[in-house]
C-alpha cells in the first residue's frame, strides 16, 4: 500500500485527531481534503480555538471541545494522537483496549517515507544537531527535508519526496513514545531527567528515546554520546552499526575531541577532521553537537564541506542568539534551553570572566536543578527569576555549597518586568542572558514565543 492508497483506504474510517496544535493541522486538512470524517478533540474551548475551529468547523470537521474531550474515544476507529499525549493515558489505553488503532502524524509518515531517513533525539542538543545535520546534507548538494520537532510536519510533503532526497527528523520523547519507526541514522545526543510532569517516571523517559534504534538492522546507523552513561549503555545493545563521539577520550568508531581537534576513529586510523576553535558557534556542547553531526553524515559528506559548513553556520535563532549590545550590555537570547543540562551547557560556553546576569524559571518538569545551582553560583552577577519554578530554582540555589548570602537574586511574577529588572539592574560590561532551564508552558505557547518575546523587550528598550 503506497501513501495515496493508505489516505484513501481512511475514507470508511470514523477518525479522531487529538490536539489541533502546528503538528496535526496539515494532518487535519490533508484527510479533509480527501472526503475523510474527522472529529477533532481539543482541551480548549470553542472560545480559545477562535478562527482556528471556524475554519475547521467550515471543512466538515466536528469539534469535540473542553475539559472532556477525551470522553468518547472508543467510538471511533482510528485515532491520531498529539505528541504531548502520551499512549499511557487511561482514555487512550481504553480506546486500545477496545479496538481502537492508535498513531499519530509521524509514526504514518516513517511507515510511507521514500527516502533516507535522520532522525535526532537526546535531552539536550537535538535542535541544532538536527540543523547542522540539514545544512551539512544540503551543502553536500543534497535535497532535505527538515521536520518532526523542528520545521513543519512532513506527512502531507511526501508526494514531493524522491527516494533521493533525505529527511532529517528532530524526535521527542512524547513523538517516540511506543512508535514504530526505523531510521536509517538515529542519533542520541545525551539522556538526562527530563519531561518527568508528563513521563511517569525516568525508566518511561529512556524507553522512549530507545524506540529510535529498536527496529533497526545492521545495514543502519546508530550514533550515541559515549560521555554518557545511559546512551553509551544504548549502543551495546543496539542492532544496528554503533557509531560513539567523546569529548572526554578515544572511540573506537565515530568521532572524538583531543587537543583541541575533533578527530575521525575507524578502529586503528585516527584522522584531524577540524579544529575546534574554527566553529562558528561557541562552546564545548556545540562540539559535541558537531561530533554527532559528523557521526551521522560521514559517508555523504565529505570533510571540506563539514569544515566549511562548521566555518560558517552562525546557529539556531534562540540558541545563545545575540540580539542587541546596548549601552555596554549584550542581550542573549537562549530560550531554547528548556532543561537544568542544556542551561548548564550554554552557561559554560562564557569565559570565567564574563558578567553574566541570569533569567531563568518557567514551566515545572520536575527535574532536579542541584548542578544547575552551583553553576549559577560559580558563573553569574545576579539572577532573576519568574514563573513555576522560581521558588524552587531559588530554593537550589540558596542550598548549593557554593552560594552567599551576598548573592542577588530576584523574583518577579510578570515575565516581562523579569526582563526589564534584569535589565536596570545590569552595567556596562554585563550580559543579560536569557537560559531558563525549563519549558514555556507556563506563559508562552513554546520556547519561540519565549525568545520572541524577550527580543522585543530588549529592541524596545531606550
Amino acid at each position: 500500500m503506497n501513501f495515496y492508497e493508505y489516505i484513501k483506504s481512511l475514507n470508511n474510517k470514523n477518525i479522531a485527531v487529538i490536539g489541533a496544535g502546528v503538528s496535526n493541522q496539515p494532518l487535519i486538512d490533508l484527510l479533509c481534503d480527501h472526503g475523510c470524517t474527522v472529529t477533532v478533540c481539543d482541551k480548549r474551548t470553542a472560545q480559545d480555538m477562535g478562527e482556528l475551529g471556524e475554519k475547521l468547523i467550515a471543512k466538515g470537521v466536528t469539534l469535540h471541545l473542553g475539559e472532556d474531550y477525551l470522553e468518547g474515544l472508543t467510538s471511533f476507529d482510528l485515532i491520531f494522537r498529539t505528541p504531548g499525549l502520551l499512549p499511557l493515558n487511561p482514555k487512550l489505553m481504553e480506546a486500545k483496549q477496545a479496538g481502537v488503532e492508535i498513531t499519530s502524524e509521524m509514526e504514518v509518515f516513517f511507515r510511507f517515507c521514500p527516502c533516507k531517513t535522520v532522525a535526532i533525539t537526546g535531552s539536550d542538543g537535538k535542535t541544532t544537531t538536527s540543523t547542522v545535520i540539514a545544512e551539512l546534507l544540503r551543502a553536500s548538494g543534497k535535497t532535505v527535508h527538515l521536520g518532526g520537532n523542528i520545521g513543519r510536519p512532513l506527512l502531507c510533503d511526501i508526494p514531493q519526496m524522491t527516494e533521493d532526497d533525505i529527511c532529517v527528523l528532530e524526535l521527542s520523547s512524547f513523538q517516540l513514545h511506543s512508535m514504530i519507526c526505523k531510521p536509517d541514522v538515529a542519533v542520541i545526543t545525551n539522556v538526562s531527567p527530563n519531561h518527568l510532569d508528563v513521563h511517569p517516571d525516568y525508566e518511561d523517559y529512556q524507553n522512549a528515546k530507545k524506540s529510535v534504534y529498536l527496529l533497526q538492522d545492521q545495514n543502519c546507523r546508530l550514533i550515541v554520546n559515549a560521555d554518557n552513561a545511559i546512551t553509551n549503555a544504548f549502543g551495546d545493545e543496539a542492532p544496528s552499526q554503533v557509531f560513539r563521539f567523546s569529548r572526554q577520550g578515544k572511540v573506537e568508531h565515530g568521532a572524538y575531541y583531543a587537543d583541541g581537534k575533533i578527530w575521525k576513529a575507524d578502529g586503528e586510523t585516527v584522522t584531524p577532521v577540524i579544529d575546534i576553535d574554527e566553529i562558528k558557534i561557541p562552546g564545548m556542547h556545540n562540539v559535541e553537537n558537531y561530533m554527532a553531526a559528523y557521526c551521522a553524515v560521514c559517508g555523504m559528506v565529505d570533510d571540506e564541506t563539514f569544515r566549511h559548513v562548521a566555518r560558517t553556520f552562525r546557529g539556531v535563532q534562540h540558541r545563545l542568539e545575540l540580539i542587541r549590545e546596548y549601552k555596554g550590555i549584550k542581550y542573549i537570547n537562549d530560550s531554547i534551553a528548556s532543561s537544568p543540562t542544556r542551561a548548564v551547557a550554554g552557561l559554560r560556553s562564557f569565559k570565567p570572566t564574563d558578567s553574566l546576569i541570569l533569567i531563568v524559571g518557567g514551566h515545572d518538569k520536575h527535574v532536579p536543578f542541584d548542578e544547575l545551582a552551583d553553576e549559577i553560583c560559580q558563573r553569574c552577577k545576579a539572577l532573576f527569576l519568574c514563573g513555576e519554578t522560581a521558588e524552587g530554582i531559588a530554593k537550589a540555589v540558596k542550598e548549593s555549597s557554593y552560594y552567599t548570602e551576598s548573592f542577588p537574586m530576584f523574583i518577579n511574577e510578570d515575565w516581562t518586568e523579569n526582563v526589564l529588572a534584569a535589565s536596570r539592574f545590569a552595567e556596562s560590561g554585563d550580559t543579560v542572558l536569557l537560559s531558563p532551564a525549563c519549558s514555556s508552558f507556563d506563559f508562552f505557547k513554546n520556547f519561540a514565543e519565549r525568545g520572541n518575546l524577550f527580543r522585543k523587550i530588549v529592541l524596545e528598550l531606550e
